[in-house]
């Protein structure tokens, strides 16, 4: 088989494929005798079919498929031991490919079209310069932090008088004129807080005792029909037909105490003896903040680092003729009109594809199993974190690390990501970088649509 490449530009170029007979022949013939082994035609035993009825039957199915298997691996072998970068894969060129004619023909002639990516090297230096943002940790933030944690570790505590966020648990009985209804609803064990009450019900309940009988208007205190369903045990369209008073008895007054800055709540949120007084907890509180944030920092810096490599290189070329006739092929439901629109997009998101490509090659990255493991257990501390769970011990990070590294999908990804990291660490070390302290306010308004 002979193979000729003729450069059209710097980015596009043609490959001519020449195929003989005597370059698949064999291979031909080699098949046949397979089939005839395996070949299952009445009037025959197994492996007795003559061989002129399986070419006969078979022949040029069997060269078509020899032939378009000699011509893939050529070509992809041609650009392997090439060395030549390619955009897409090759298409059959338009106007030059002939027709092929299996039944008639001998020897073949395929044309190919290849988008050649192009040349150009990655070179950064301190004159190369980016912004890194360094988040200002405020004491709101760390409050924030504290009440969240005196919240959570907090405990309920019978208590004697009613206040506004209190769970209230007794008996509800429906009234009328004045007294209570016999007939009417009995809810035993009722549940509910005045929080969500009206203000005009809700002060009914105000400095109420265990003991007391509190007369109220259900209908009047909840202003959806599911919330005075739900209380009295009834459905929604049944809560609709509810206009009397009742009598709540209060049986129990529960309230949700917070947590007190002390021994006890330092000791379940870090462990035992970590932290031993107020000033080391919030410093604990301030480092924990500033190590979640260095995720968004470093999102920031490599949204700004891809920016201006992308800029750098405005002025590389691409074959845009091929590459839409490519993405147009490979992607049916795409229309023209789509295509021109995003297609400036997708020449950026190529073009860092290949300026990432350099520059892994030029810091040899490689991604190794550990650097895997750690960026888990770094999403799952991440994961923790957003529900305020920080300090949670190595042990369930690391079985909640492992749970994620068991989705095969989120494996690659975690792969790329760490490749990527990689990648703008090289790039942090080679350039300038112009540190900026910000707020978290300013630094969340950086990301706000403009």
């Amino acid at each position: 088989m002979n193979i000729v490449r003729r450069d059209i530009d710097q980015n596009n170029a043609v490959v001519t494929l020449q195929v003989e007979k005597a370059d698949y022949a064999e291979k031909v013939e080699k098949t046949l005798r397979e089939y005839r082994k395996k070949a299952n035609i009445p009037g025959f035993r197994p492996g007795m079919v003559p061989v002129g009825l399986v070419k006969k039957m078979y022949g040029k199915a069997i060269m078509a498929e020899e032939i378009n298997k000699m011509v893939s691996e050529g070509l992809y072998n041609f650009i392997t031991d090439n060395k030549i970068n390619i955009l897409g894969e090759p298409m059959p060129n338009e106007t030059e490919q002939k027709a092929i004619d299996f039944d008639t023909q001998e020897d073949f002639e395929f044309v190919f079209d290849l988008g050649i990516a192009p040349e150009f090297e990655v070179e950064l230096t301190k004159k190369d310069k980016i912004n890194l943002y360094d988040i200002a940790v405020s004491d709101e933030m760390i409050d924030n932090q504290v009440k969240s944690y005196t919240g959570r570790y907090g405990k309920y505590i019978q208590e004697e008088a009613v206040e506004e966020k209190d769970m209230l648990k007794g008996e509800l009985l429906e009234m009328a004129n004045g007294k209570v209804n016999e007939e009417g609803l009995k809810v035993q064990d009722a549940t509910m807080t005045t929080a969500y009450m009206t203000e005009s019900q809700k002060a009914l309940f105000a400095g109420g005792k265990k003991g007391d009988l509190i007369v109220f208007n259900p209908s009047k205190a909840y202003e959806n029909d599911s919330e005075l369903g739900s209380l009295l045990k009834i459905s929604k369209d049944e809560a609709k037909d509810i206009t009397a008073d009742f009598q709540f008895s209060i049986d129990s007054i529960t309230r949700y105490h917070e947590a007190s800055l002390d021994q006890e709540l330092f000791d379940k949120v870090y462990g035992e003896g970590v932290v031993s007084s107020e000033e080391e907890f919030r410093t604990k509180i301030k480092a924990d903040i500033q190590e979640n944030l260095v995720a968004d920092i470093d999102y920031k810096f490599g949204i700004d680092a891809q920016k201006m490599l992308i800029e750098k290189f405005n002025d590389l070329v691409f074959p845009d003729a091929f590459l839409k006739r490519w993405v147009l092929a490979s992607n049916e439901n795409l229309t023209e009109e789509t295509l021109e629109q995003d297609y400036s997009k997708m020449i950026d998101d190529l073009k860092w594809h290949l300026i990432k490509d350099k520059l892994a090659k030029k810091a040899d990255i490689k991604v190794e199993a550990e650097d895997v493991e750690s960026y888990a257990r770094k999403m799952a501390k991440a994961q923790f974190a957003q529900y305020g769970m920080i300090g949670i011990d190595e042990q369930i990070i690391n079985n909640y690390a492992k749970d994620i590294l068991k989705k095969e999908e989120t494996l690659k990804n975690i792969v790329d990501k760490v490749a990527e990291e990689k990648i703008f660490k090289f790039v942090k070390d080679a350039i300038k970088l112009d540190v900026k302290e910000v707020s978290i306010e300013e630094f969340n308004k950086m990301f706000e649509a403009k």
